[in-house]
């Protein structure tokens, strides 16, 4: 009796108690960057992308509609919100601040925080600052985890400080250096290096090497301990010593204790840096990397962008939770956390050769494989989403090496292979999944915009002038940047940033001249119907294709907060190296010579992204906010009514 009693109230309690979750349906979506839809299909006829070539067998392989303009920011926050620029409030890389009229960052920015004055230069920080992430709108992943739905997100761009969420996510593009910066690489070396203060993502030192030994300085953030006047404010150092073999090309480092041998060519692992702003306290940790370029007859000692330390970020979150970036270095290293690991400014300044940098992305493929291969293996449900910058900043910087037509061809055998060999590493990444995943797993391998040559240079800036749209102070005098020289009572229009252009509002810029209503709207389209008759006089083609008004083509309450108009360049052309910036040269129309030799921030109906999938392609298409109703779609989620797109993808 009394066993009897025990097994029905047992069985009572049994069925009385919430059945267990079933596992959410695992869902892997590999982003990369750059990936383009003409390269793929030329590599996967020549038979040298096998994985690829099986994931399209089991569902489908479609052109993939990228933002306008199609820049990573842009596009990655149309997929991460299922909105366009609109709706999110990203629309370039850089925006410009209506009150002063400089420059800013589209997507992300440091505050600076309350401080208490302590006399003679000095402050106490007493909180509020910090990073703030610029996009509007929800997360994709945030809607699933509040679904239930685990998730975790490595390296999404346009995702710093990540936005909160119960899951798991590593910060990507946008995530700064510990100065605050993009990447500020740092070079030592005793010869003259020219033009040195205008080498943009870099600075150079002069070092003298005497008795054998070098002695520099590491140059971390602001002291934040100390007033942000210009007459008061004093970045953090750290000493080090660089010891010259007197016979070979070696040398031995000393960096607080930490003792390593490099020799000539050489790199270093990862070498831990602590800042401290006072005494006894480390307030700012970092780690970088140093390659020893040259010993002798000129020293010459590249260091990297000195990166959030991933062990101790400190006040800058790269992850959620704050202690996961922590968990992955135990795991996996020391690795990348700044935004876009690839040192391209330092390849375009001179700094680093073609060679050299192309070491160094294989040093940052390397890490995204190793932390793609334990993402995988501990992938247990939900969604996963790993991303890989490699195939952009190599299309970028490689693009002349493989295009005999460039203006900047350069021949070389392996660097003119090396855009093919990323598409490689991808299509082992996709083999690696397929071998792992179950079969009724869903695999999506997507890119956010496409690739085309960067032959010809346009100055926008200085087209405005030479139409009339801008004026300038003194023009014979054009060696100013962020506006210096314009004359504003007399400018209707100005550029800011890789395809923004502005127009000179009464009551919105501070010098503004063109009224809002009427005034604003023709000149609108009087600047929309020129920028699409504008010639090339050296070849006669039409730099500009398409022009987007986001108050006419965008959707969502933003839609007035950005550019006036959105300029789409031609096959061939993009913006100017100077015109973002506010400066005005003389020639309109350049051939683009630079290193960065591939770009995709032109008309996107040029440059696509990619969409593959293990499940068929539904709509003819897609594009990349109907991807993310489709991610949605695969656990049963609906879209948010901002959300601007359909379900792209059909059942197996």
């Amino acid at each position: 009796m009394r066993f009897r009693t025990l097994f029905l109230a047992t069985l009572a309690l049994a069925l009385a108690a919430p059945a267990a979750a079933a596992p959410a349906r695992k869902v892997l979506v590999l982003g990369v960057d750059g990936l383009d839809p003409a390269l793929l299909r030329s590599y996967i006829a020549r038979g040298i992308l096998p994985n690829i070539g099986r994931l399209i067998e089991r569902g489908g392989f479609s052109e993939l509609q990228t933002s306008m303009p199609p820049l990573s920011p842009v596009a990655w926050s149309n997929f991460i919100t299922g909105m366009d620029p609109g709706g999110h409030g990203v629309f370039d890389f850089i925006h410009r601040d209506a009150a002063t009229m400089l420059p800013d960052r589209a997507e992300s920015v440091v505050k600076p925080g309350k401080t208490l004055s302590l006399g003679d230069c000095h402050v106490l920080p007493v909180g509020g600052g910090g990073p703030e992430n610029l996009r509007r709108g929800r997360a994709f992943w945030q809607i699933l985890e509040e679904r239930g739905v685990p998730t975790i997100v490595f390296r999404m761009p346009a995702n710093f400080p990540p936005v909160p969420s119960p899951g798991k996510s590593l910060s990507g593009m946008g995530t700064p250096d510990i100065q605050g910066t993009p990447g500020t690489f740092s070079f030592y070396t005793d010869r003259q290096v020219p033009n040195a203060k205008e080498i943009s993502g870099g600075e150079v030192y002069a070092v003298r090497p005497s008795a054998g030994r070098v002695d520099a300085k590491l140059h971390g953030p602001w002291n934040p301990f100390r007033d942000g006047s210009t007459a008061c404010r004093k970045r953090l150092e750290v000493d080090f010593t660089v010891h010259l073999d007197p016979q070979r090309p070696l040398a031995k480092f000393d960096v607080q204790g930490q003792e390593f041998v490099l020799q000539q060519g050489e790199w270093s692992d990862w070498v831990r840096v602590d800042f401290k702003a006072l005494p006894l306290f480390a307030s700012v940790h970092a780690i970088g990397r140093f390659y020893l370029k040259q010993v002798r007859p000129q020293f010459e000692l590249y260091l990297t962008p000195l990166q959030i330390d991933p062990k101790r970020p400190g006040a800058m979150q790269i992850s959620t939770p704050k202690s996961w970036s922590h968990e992955l270095c135990e795991e996996l290293g020391y690795f990348y956390t700044k935004e876009l690991p690839e040192d391209t400014k330092a390849l375009t300044g001179g700094i680093l050769n073609a060679r050299e940098f192309w070491q160094q992305t294989q040093f940052v493929y390397d890490e995204l494989r190793r932390a793609f291969d334990y993402a995988i293996e501990s992938f247990e449900e939900g969604l996963l989403f790993f991303y890989f910058s490699s195939v952009d900043q190599n299309s970028h910087m490689l693009w002349n090496y493989m295009d005999r037509e460039h203006p900047g061809f350069n021949e070389d055998p392996l660097l003119a292979a090396g855009i093919e060999q990323m598409y490689r590493g991808i299509d082992d990444v996709v083999g690696r999944a397929l071998a792992t995943l179950p079969e009724d797993a869903t695999i999506i391998l997507m890119s956010d915009h496409g690739f085309a040559p960067f032959y010809w240079q346009v100055s926008l800036n200085s087209w405005l002038v030479e139409r009339g749209y801008a004026a300038l102070r003194d023009p014979g005098q054009r060696s100013s940047k962020w506006f210096g020289d314009v004359d504003w009572s007399r400018t209707r229009a100005y550029a800011v940033g890789l395809n923004g252009l502005y127009v000179n509002l009464r009551g919105r810029e501070p010098r503004g001249i063109v009224e809002p209503g009427e005034e604003h709207e023709r000149l609108l389209r009087q600047l929309e119907r020129d920028l699409l008759g504008m010639v090339d006089p050296r070849n006669g083609k039409h730099p500009v294709s398409l022009v987007v008004d986001p108050r006419r083509d965008f959707h969502g309450p933003l839609v007035a907060s950005g550019p006036d108009l959105v300029v789409g360049y031609s096959w061939g052309y993009r913006t100017s190296w100077k015109s973002p910036l506010g400066e005005f040269p003389r020639e309109v129309f350049t051939d683009n010579t630079e290193p960065w030799s591939g770009d995709h921030s032109m008309d996107y109906r040029l440059v696509p992204g990619v969409l593959i999938a293990s499940r068929p392609i539904t709509l003819d298409a897609p594009a990349l906010h109907d991807l993310t109703v489709a991610i949605l779609d695969e656990y049963g989620v609906p879209k948010t009514k901002e959300m601007i797109g359909s379900d792209c993808l059909g059942e197996r």
